[in-house]
């Protein structure tokens, strides 16, 4: 645990020479195993997880089971009407990642959601805000390059629940609070409300027969069980009866993409993460990189001069995010120039540790030109021989687009929101974005979604990390990242620290209401607009020690703001 007194404003930054060397790989005991670990956003995904790593299946395994058990048990997150991110690392140390994110349906245009009189469409309630699906697709592609098992035996478990699954208090909770927004589609009143009126109650069974026949059509016919035949017809019905956009061609056309792993290094240990149409792994090579140079071992998490060094950081990162980023099949995205160290320095020239900037004046960077090598779920997963797989996926909002598939019972995404739906407006997360990330016929949305796997400077591997929650994905798997890294916090601890975040615009540092006040008292004295925001992600991450008596130990933390995340090992 961490036992280190609040610092005061005085505690000032120290620069060095060079990058503060890497601390010891040891850190204290949380949720120990010896030979695998799950974490996911659920205790039935989790626990389905570690029933296939006991069985001794891999670790992608693992993940493709707890996936599809996340679409049942997690329905405001978990999905097949979405889309997402896999970065794995093999036993020997070579790593991959797959993208399936959602892609724009080919009669989608750049003005799409915006009126004739210039008034907002929205872009993330009903039917127009989906984009085409790629969960399915990805989840199969990487069972298939990576996995032991049949599909058959990855989804089974995801088809028991389906069956029926006793739901935890969140469950009820997040059921009943959307139940206003339910009631406004009828396939979503039909499915997750209650016919009579009733609140959901925690341990309740809650069954969901069509889509267990969804996952058994995947099941028994791969791709197909999905994109084509009768769970593709009941989307584009769906689509018709409310004006969506999604068609039996943009379905059919559908496939997850193999990309090369975006990797930088920080303090000596390398760190293997997502490159565009993510930004988070881009974001968070640059936020690593801007404060190398100083030291943060043995200091408060919340000493304001640090949170100030970070959130100026951030700040950059995100700036530069509006602009460059986007889908690299459509825009010259520079990924390699951004996440250069030289370019971060520069950028971070203008940092003053006594004075706060402004996002007015701190605007995209421009990189040189270089050859170039939110309702969503994590999952963290290392096998006995040492594979490591970090996946995000995601719907966007709470329950997506709120509508709910009539005949199949998953919800679609509203992950169309995730484009400049138009110029200088921001999405759902208040992230203001540039024209390479415009609305184009196929598609696929910036996002923030960050699955980082991290080496030790020998070469073992150390961490795997992740986080839903929008914007501040990024802003929180870097804090997680630096909390462990640098300050030798058990990793139980770091995800449980308050956090902060900065994305640019708007200019203001949020806080979570248990952010120290004195530590906000002093920032705002600095010169910072901070503000109390509720919503911060959901951290769930392994970390691997090697004690001096040899071995490993795995340390699984999940993330408590959100309590059916959970840590399972063996």
């Amino acid at each position: 645990m961490l036992h280190v007194p609040l610092l005061a404003l005085a505690l000032a930054l120290t620069p060095a020479c060079r990058a503060a060397p890497a601390p010891p790989d040891s850190v204290d005991d949380a949720a120990p195993a010896a030979r695998g670990m799950v974490v996911t956003g659920h205790p039935e995904a989790s626990r389905a997880a570690l029933d296939v790593l006991r069985g001794g299946g891999n670790a992608m395994d693992a993940a493709v089971t707890a996936a599809f058990a996340l679409a049942v048990v997690l329905p405001n997150a978990g999905n097949v009407g979405g889309g997402g991110f896999v970065v794995l690392r093999m036993p020997d140390g070579t790593a991959a990642s797959l993208d399936f994110r959602e892609v724009a349906p080919g009669a989608a245009t750049e003005r799409m959601f915006v009126g004739p009189d210039g008034a907002r469409v929205s872009s993330v309630r009903g039917h127009l805000a989906a984009a085409v699906p790629g969960t399915v697709a990805g989840l199969l592609e990487a069972l298939d390059r990576w996995g032991t098992m049949s599909r058959e035996e990855a989804i089974a478990p995801a088809i028991r629940l389906a069956g029926g699954h006793a739901l935890t208090r969140r469950d009820a909770h997040l059921l009943n609070y959307y139940r206003d927004e339910f009631l406004g589609f009828p396939s979503t009143a039909r499915y997750f409300t209650t016919a009579d009126g009733r609140r959901y109650t925690a341990g309740e069974v809650f069954r969901q027969p069509d889509l267990g026949r969804v996952l058994q059509r995947i099941s028994d016919r791969g791709h197909d069980g999905f994109y084509a035949g009768e769970t593709a017809d009941l989307i584009v019905a769906e689509m018709r009866r409310g004006g969506g956009l999604i068609t039996h061609a943009d379905l059919a056309a559908y496939r997850a993409v193999e990309r090369p792993v975006l990797v930088g290094s920080y303090r000596g240990h390398r760190i293997i993460t997502m490159a565009p149409p993510s930004t988070g792994g881009v974001a968070l090579l640059q936020l690593l990189a801007a404060v190398e140079p100083y030291d943060f071992q043995r200091t408060d998490p919340a000493a304001p001069r640090q949170v100030h060094l970070m959130a100026e950081a951030m700040r950059r990162a995100f700036a530069d995010r509006s602009l460059w980023l986007g889908d690299p099949a459509f825009a010259d995205v520079p990924a390699g120039a951004l996440t250069d160290p030289a370019y971060v320095r520069s950028r971070m020239r203008s940092f003053r540790p006594d004075t706060v900037s402004t996002s007015a004046a701190v605007g995209a960077g421009a990189p040189a030109p270089r050859p170039e090598g939110s309702e969503t779920t994590h999952l963290s997963i290392v096998d006995e021989d040492g594979m490591a797989v970090a996946l995000t996926y995601t719907i966007n909002d709470y329950f997506g687009n709120k509508v709910v598939v009539d005949g199949a019972g998953f919800f679609l995404n509203d992950e169309m929101d995730d484009f400049t739906t138009a110029p200088g407006r921001p999405n759902l997360w208040g992230l203001v974005q540039g024209e390479d990330n415009v609305v184009r016929p196929r598609a696929r949305p910036a996002s923030s979604m960050t699955p980082t796997i991290v080496e030790d400077p020998r070469g073992r591997l150390r961490m795997v990390a992740g986080s839903p929650g929008g914007a501040r994905i990024i802003t929180t798997v870097f804090q997680v990242l630096v909390n462990v890294l640098d300050r030798r916090i058990d990793p139980q601890t770091a995800v449980s620290l308050p956090r902060f975040s900065h994305q640019w615009l708007p200019d203001i540092l949020e806080v979570e209401p248990a952010y120290p006040e004195g530590s906000r008292n002093a920032l705002a004295r600095l010169g910072w607009d901070v503000r109390e925001v509720s919503t911060f992600g959901a951290a769930d991450v392994i970390v691997v020690d090697y004690p001096p008596s040899g071995g490993r130990r795995l340390l699984g933390a999940a993330d408590p703001r959100r309590e059916n995340d959970t840590a399972l090992g063996y």
